[in-house]
């Protein structure tokens, strides 16, 4: 389905939201972006001191909206390129974009750079052994710095604590501002619908960023959904997404003593490890449990399934967190019931921010589709080469609990991501990367794995950067064009 939708500058820069033909977006539950109305801050009493105090907004008369006043939002940095997300695409398009010479923000949400990789505790780096440059080398920072089962596996199965220093590390030493616990609240357009600037709330308030480039690395598309993109989501009518779930890392028990459960032993593991919870009464919502060893005593285990999970929706996303958090205990207490090799079995964590597997497909200058895997296909802008495969999780509870066969059915051979894919095609100076990239259902179901994200987000931060230098829109180069311009 189709939707619309630097250094601390001077306490006296503000972004005034209704002044200049600038474009401002109010909310996500609005299609449009709208003006900001000027109307004056409300005056009301204190009641305990009889001060006049000065409000942001008042009550509508029907008790159901509040209506906020004009107000002027410090400007809190201004760079050349600001990237949105700090998850395996935004490091890519951070760290791209500052090695060629370009002054980068980059916004978090969590309180740690990774995204699903560390705040989701995902452990497994899908589809990155083919890849070069920035991907290529997390992979051996991951190995160097982690441990024996990380070497053994080239840096794809590693520890989270390892990559959230890892990635702090490499931002901080390409010069990358990094602000965390910031989340995009809103967009600045102008009047020929350039992004020129995003909104953000935190523990410091709302404030505006400034910048020349923008790159939306935000996984569900956030940044190009609040500019005003069109975007697609799920599969048919009833926008179908694929299940959330819910990670976890574990202690309490031997390598060697359960290495049949173990993933990286060989795929019949996932069938052992169901068939011992089912044999004992455990029935896990994702029928595929996959357990890896990652050190020492630690563990990561994924088995659970949030059906029907609209990635915008704050209320469903708290309650398939809760759901899937109490189920993951469940798990763990009926296996530990078990007595033997799993009496000391327990959970350390359980991830921070539930994985998300499917949010917006944002609208971009080229769609890959299903017929494109199937060909195989070959562009001359493609950025890298996908060869995971067509991975639908099950869309609903009944029948099979783990991947869905019938979308398999158009086949796939490795394919090209192309440069366009990557540039929203409805505002001008904004790129996306990672899941969030113009696609199919069936198509996004493959290139969505985060081996993927990291070279779709080196690139787009690339052609931020050269965009930028060369004084063009991004959608005005072609990726030979940004490639040689980046050597020069």
């Amino acid at each position: 389905m189709t939707h619309n939708q630097p250094k601390r500058q001077s306490r006296r820069q503000f972004i005034k939201v209704a002044a200049g033909g600038v474009i401002i977006s109010s909310s996500l539950a609005s299609p449009d972006t709208v003006l900001a109305e000027a109307n004056e801050q409300t005056r009301v009493a204190n009641p305990v001191s009889g001060d006049v105090l000065r409000t942001q907004g008042r009550l509508s008369d029907d008790g159901l909206k509040i209506v906020e006043s004009q107000r002027e939002i410090q400007v809190a940095g201004k760079t050349e390129v600001l990237v949105c997300g700090g998850g395996p695409a935004g490091i890519g398009a951070a760290l791209a974009a500052a090695r060629a010479g370009a002054s980068v923000q980059l916004i978090e949400v969590a309180g740690c750079l990774g995204g699903v990789w560390t705040a989701g505790l995902l452990t497994k780096i899908l589809d990155a052994e083919n890849k070069s440059g920035i991907m290529k080398e997390l992979l051996q920072r991951f190995a160097k710095q982690g441990s024996n089962v990380a070497r053994s596996t080239n840096g794809t199965v590693y520890d989270p604590e390892i990559a959230k220093l890892v990635l702090e590390e490499l931002c901080v030493d390409a010069g990358i501002k990094i602000r965390l616990h910031t989340r995009l609240v809103g967009t600045v357009l102008d009047k020929n619908r350039r992004v020129i600037a995003i909104l953000t709330e935190s523990k410091s308030g709302r404030e505006a960023w400034l910048a020349e480039r923008f790159v939306d690395c935000s996984g569900d598309g956030d940044l190009a959904a609040h500019a005003g993109c069109q975007f697609d989501v799920g599969v048919g009518t009833d926008c179908s997404c694929q299940p959330m779930s819910m990670l976890a890392l574990l202690t309490g028990v031997e390598p060697d003593a359960i290495k049949p459960y173990i993933r990286e032993t060989g795929s019949v593991a996932k069938r052992n490890l169901l068939q011992l919870m089912e044999e004992n009464g455990i029935k896990p919502s994702y029928r595929a449990p996959t357990l890896r060893h990652l050190h020492s005593g630690i563990y990561s285990l994924m088995t659970n399934h949030e059906y029907g999970v609209s990635a915008f929706d704050a209320d469903a996303i708290t309650e398939a967190t809760i759901n899937a958090r109490r189920e993951v205990h469940e798990i763990i207490n009926g296996l530990r019931l078990l007595g033997s090799v799993w009496k000391d079995l327990s959970v350390v964590a359980t991830a921070e921010q539930i994985g998300v597997r499917e949010g917006r497909r944002i609208r971009g200058r080229y769609l890959l589709t299903a017929d494109d895997l199937a060909n195989g296909l070959r562009h001359e802008e493609a950025v890298c080469r996908a060869n995971f495969p067509i991975d639908v999780h099950a869309l609903d509870e009944s029948g099979n609990k783990e991947i869905s066969r019938k979308f398999k059915a158009k086949g796939k051979q490795p394919y090209d991501i192309p440069y366009p894919s990557l540039v929203a095609a409805d505002v001008d100076g904004l790129l996306m990367a990672g899941r969030c990239i113009s696609g199919d259902f069936i198509a996004h179901s493959s290139y969505r794995v985060t081996g993927n994200s990291v070279p779709m987000g080196e690139a787009a931060g690339l052609a931020a950067a050269v965009s930028v230098k060369k004084s063009v829109m991004p959608h005005e180069l072609k990726w030979g064009e940004i490639k040689a311009l980046a050597r020069l």
